[in-house]
Order: structure tokens, then sequence, then C-alpha cells
């Protein structure tokens, strides 16, 4: 083999052997809510999601609206995170790619917060039946206007998602929306919010009040946070921690 011939046969070899063993890049489209008394916590989350991409070769997108969903556009991504964005306003095209993402498994969720802002609030909006189910058949009802911090208590400390997290954390600032009925049952409860540590004087209580939760009827991971409302979430390391291990549990199954 001549000189030129043992070059060209060297470089191809070492560039297909550097393709192949070259991790595959994780691609998140994160669907947020800006402006409005959320967007102190989209701003900070983004931020945060932004060094945790960087840490980990991970690649966001960021849209803020459900108008460019099809089935072809979230083809593109292994994760969806919807910052914070309601579950209304979404095309019929786009609810129908977005249940088949999930039903189907071709990529993975989180949720946050106005996530399950599920009811009728806007005329022309009728609820989405399927997502209702996914959430585990809740309809939102009412929320903690003065805002509050209350103790997240880990019920399920056996799912990756916890790992790490202490069993007890408290939540600044938040509103916990409370539903017509808890989730238990339909859904894998992972931690609830202790009303009893309410630091605001509220009536608006549950009683049995689910926080964090996932559905396992579907093949796609995915996750329902329900704080969302203050930029000193991303200030609490078991925060941090639990987002940090979603992302991970989420992407797992696209791997």
């Amino acid at each position: 083999m001549n000189n030129r011939l043992f070059l060209s046969w060297f470089f191809t070899t070492v560039i297909i052997a550097v393709t192949s063993c070259s991790p595959r890049q994780d691609d998140i489209l994160v669907l947020t809510e800006r402006g409005g008394q959320h967007g102190p916590f989209t701003d900070a989350a983004l931020e945060w999601l932004a060094d945790e991409a960087a840490e980990n070769g991970y690649a966001i997108t960021e849209i803020n609206t459900a108008a460019p969903i099809t089935k072809d556009f979230l083809e593109k991504f292994d994760v969806i995170i919807q910052l914070d964005y309601p579950p209304f306003g979404w095309t019929e095209e786009g609810q129908q790619a977005f249940q088949e993402y999930i039903e189907e498994g071709k990529g993975g969720w989180i949720g946050f917060h106005h996530a399950t802002l599920i009811g009728e609030f806007r005329e022309g909006y009728p609820i989405w039946e399927w997502f209702r189910e996914l959430m585990g058949g809740i309809t939102y009802r009412n929320y903690i206007a003065d805002l509050t911090d209350g103790t997240m208590v880990v019920e399920d400390d056996k799912h990756p998602v916890m790992k790490g997290v202490s069993r007890t954390t408290v939540i600044p600032d938040d509103e916990f929306y409370i539903y017509d009925k808890s989730p238990r049952g339909r859904v894998r409860i992972l931690a609830t919010v202790d009303e009893d540590s309410y630091t605001t004087e509220t009536h608006i209580k549950m009683g049995d009040h689910p926080v964090v939760w996932t559905n396992e009827d579907v093949k796609g991971r995915n996750l329902y946070i329900q704080m969302g409302h203050s930029p000193k979430l991303l200030e609490n390391p078991d925060f941090t921690q639990m987002l940090r291990n979603a992302i991970d549990w989420v992407l797992k199954n696209n791997r």
C-alpha cells in the first residue's frame, strides 16, 4: 500500500471510529410561558437549564407557543419540558402529535406548575381530555393567590427521580394548586405537600395533596412537578437535584 492510499485509509478509519464512539447529543424542547407572574421562575429555570446543557452536552430549543408542534417537529427532540405552559390553546394537530409522542414512547416529558391548569377557562378552549387523563383525571379548581411556603414530603424514595433528595424540603412562595380530586390511584405519586406546614393562613387545601407524580400507563417517561412559581426554587438544592434526576430519567428511555 503506497503512502497516499495508507493515509486515506487511516483517516477514514479514524473518522468512522470517532463518529461511532461519540455520544449522541440529547435534544430538549422547552415550551415556555414568558412574562406575567411566572416570568421570573421561567427565566431562572432557563438559566439553570443552560448551565446543565453546557455541562452535559444537551441541546436546548425554546419555543413560546405550541403552534409549531407537529409530528415532524417533535421527531427532532428526546424530551419536552413544559415550563409553566398551559394545556390549552394547542392546535388539534399539535395535541395529536404530542399524544402520539408520549403514548408511543418517542420521547419523554416534564411538566411544571401551569401544565395542570386543566379546565374551561377561555371560550373556544375546551378541556383536552387525553391530557387530563395523563395527569390522573384531574380538573383544576383553585390556588393560593397569596403564596405560601410549604414542605414537600418525598413519598416514593425508591424512584430514580428522588435519588439524593431529602425526605422533606421547604418549597418557597408557591401557589399549590388544588383539583377536583387527588390523582392518587391513577398515577404513581412521588411526593406530596404537607398542608399543615403552610406559612399563609388559607382554606384552600385538598387533604391528600400530591405535587410530583408520573403516569406509568404510557410508554413515554413523564413527570409532573406542581411547583414552579418562584425563582427561589432554583436556589433549593433538593429541587435542583430532583430536576436533574428527572431529566436524566426521561432521557434514559430514549438512549
